[in-house]
């Protein structure tokens, strides 16, 4: 008897998770061995199960999916990632894949085409949906963003990075001093230093430029 191959589905709706669930077990090649509501959830399911393959949703309360992808990578190098998003946005898909995801589905797939993706990843090949795989192809061919958004991404400390999130996430210099136990002074210098090295120079550009990263979810 040929084994099942273990899946978690983490997905914040309720009412998506099981259907989710409902699909995928009535094939006879998947076994659903864990559900959560979050990325922290997800990351415990796979500490707990070390399942073949994770559907992941990317906008998700608590721990969004791209910061999930990154740390269920770190815990078990073994374990597929699949994103399972509605956003259709390059960004996006550069993002998932820059964290580590093996495929990028769309939420309007069908089930044939999920099914598909699920046994690419499975066997080790990357998955798109062709919705944007054309788009993410030409993005890759023209050389939008890569090199000189991974090097910016590179020359920022941890501690900008931190402080760029909570800008990110609308938090103002107090309450971002307050958050990591720092002056304000010395949020304000992080946030110049931000703006200086990534050559960003407001609020709105910040928070594409995190977005971008995976740092949060829009």
């Amino acid at each position: 008897m040929t084994e099942k191959h273990s899946v978690v589905i983490a997905e914040d709706h309720t009412i998506l998770r099981e259907g989710l669930r409902a699909l995928l077990s009535s094939n006879p090649d998947f076994e659903i061995v864990g559900e959560a509501e979050d990325g922290r959830g997800a990351i415990q399911c796979v500490e707990t199960v070390k399942p073949h393959v994770v559907l992941m949703d990317l906008s998700m309360p608590r721990m969004n999916g791209m910061e999930a992808i990154r740390e269920i990578k770190k815990l078990s190098p073994g374990t597929k990632v699949l994103a399972l998003t509605v956003h259709k946005a390059e960004e996006y898909v550069y993002a998932s894949l820059q964290a580590g995801a093996d495929g990028y589905v769309l939420k309007d797939a069908t089930l044939p085409e999920l099914v598909m993706a699920i046994k690419s990843v499975l066997a080790g090949k990357p998955y798109l949906s062709p919705a944007i795989s054309g788009k993410v192809i030409e993005g890759y061919l023209e050389g939008r963003k890569a090199s000189k958004s991974g090097s910016q991404w590179d020359i920022l400390t941890q501690r900008e990075r931190e402080v760029l999130k909570l800008i990110a996430e609308g938090y103002k210099n107090k309450q971002i001093a307050d958050y990591l136990c720092l002056s304000v002074k010395t949020v304000e210098t992080h946030r110049a230093n931000l703006m200086r090295k990534l050559d960003l120079h407001d609020v709105s550009a910040l928070t594409a430029f995190a977005i971008e990263k995976g740092l949060i979810m829009r």
